[in-house]
Order: structure tokens, then sequence, then C-alpha cells
């Protein structure tokens, strides 16, 4: 579909479909056969693949090399723009990167993939949705389930600790927002056990929504969120390491 028309395909493959993976490793075998006799430690899936050497002038040689071989020898096209010579940490692969440790190398998440879970669950507590709280639950507990099924591989617990804390945030301040009115505010507040002189102060202000959430911590706390479904981010990263 371009533009809503319906257009015949004349070159390539339909972008998400099985055929183009399968098409890739077909074609690619020949270059993994080349990289193993090269003796070159490497990783590929389907046509992304990263060459590991130890040093930049080497990946700078290997690089051109392999480029020759993909081009001369296989008829491919290499997309020069997504193709560099860098540090593993500077890169990404499949949505992860790798970072330096004291004596060892790990795997973390790729800045792009917070940034792009963070914007799906930005648009999934919206507060211009006009969503129940446990309907917004449920949507996120079935995305980041299947999200963290794939994502556990990364060996940073604290990012994810760090995207469940903001991922209650932009909660409470869904539900500061339903709480619009005073009366509302005041009712909710006392079924919580706050004290009254805390409700007042709380049910009167006048600051905005996502500032308020802040501020609605300790009564909407953990606890709070785990009695309405909120399954934790950070328990199921823990028990799917635990079971590999």
């Amino acid at each position: 579909m371009v533009n809503g028309v319906v257009m015949d395909t004349e070159e390539g493959t339909p972008q998400g479909g099985p055929l183009s993976p399968l098409l890739a490793n077909i074609m690619l075998d020949d270059l993994d056969r080349e990289l193993e006799r090269r003796g070159h430690r490497f990783v590929r899936y389907a046509d992304d693949c990263n060459i590991y050497v130890r040093s930049q002038r080497a990946g700078e040689r290997v690089f051109e090399s392999i480029k020759s071989f993909l081009e001369d020898k296989l008829k491919l096209k290499v997309n020069e723009t997504k193709s560099a010579v860098d540090r593993p940490w500077k890169r990404k692969f499949l949505g992860f990167s790798m970072y330096r440790g004291k004596d060892r190398v790990g795997i973390r998440l790729a800045p792009e993939t917070v940034k792009r879970v963070k914007n799906r669950l930005r648009e999934m507590t919206s507060r211009s949705r006009a969503e129940k709280i446990s309907d917004r639950i449920k949507s996120i507990n079935a995305y980041l389930g299947g999200w963290i099924g794939y994502y556990a591989l990364a060996e940073t617990p604290g990012v994810f600790q760090e995207i469940e804390g903001w991922l209650r945030r932009r909660l409470r301040m869904c539900v500061w927002k339903q709480w619009k009115r005073v009366r509302t505010r005041y009712r909710e507040l006392r079924a919580l056990g706050l004290p009254e002189r805390v409700v007042h102060i709380m049910a009167n202000a006048r600051k905005g929504y996502w500032r308020m959430s802040r501020q609605l911590n300790n009564a909407l706390n953990n606890a709070y969120w785990q009695s309405q479904g909120l399954k934790s981010l950070t328990e199921r990263y823990h028990r799917i390491r635990q079971a590999w």
C-alpha cells in the first residue's frame, strides 16, 4: 500500500513477513562459512550481523573485505548508513548492546530499546485516553509479559526497576486525573487510610497531574498496584533468569 493505494511490488520482499528472513538465511549462509573460514568471531540473525575483531584498524580492514565479498561474490548491496566500525558498547544488535564491567563484558538494553518501550507505555498511560485503570493494567501486563520474555537476557536489573518505577508514576498520574473532583479526592484518599490533615492538603492541591503523581507515591505504593493486578516487571525479570 502506498498512500492507501495498492501497488505491485517490483523489488524486495514484504517487510515483517516470513519470506525475508528465510531468503536472508539462504543467501547469507555463504557469508557464515566465509567468516568461519577466516576465523572471525561473529553473530548473525537474518540480515543483521556483527563481526568482532581486536582493533579499529582490523575492523576497518575486515569491513572493506567483507563488503567486497557481499557485493562482488553474493551480489548483495550493503546498507552503509546502518553499518559501521565501532566499539561493541556503542552499537546495538537485536535491541541489545554491551557494557564494560570490571573484568567482563555484559549485555544491556540498547538505549533505543528503553526509549521505544517507554514510548509504548506512554501511549498506554496517556491521560487523554478514556479508559479504566483495570483495563490499562490488563493491556500493560499483556504487553510487558511478551517484552520481558525477550529482553530478560539483559544483565542490568536496575534498568527494569527504573522502567517499573516510572510506569507506576504514570499510572498514579492517570488515577489523579480520574479523581478530578475535590469531593472524589477526599473520598478516595480517606479510603486509603491517610491522615485527615494529609487528605485535606492533597485533595485541595493545585499542582499538575505529573507533579501530584510523585506526592501519591506513599498512598498508591507497590502494594496498592499489586492489589490492582499490576504484575511487577522486576519480579518477572528475576523469575525468568532463575528459570534459565
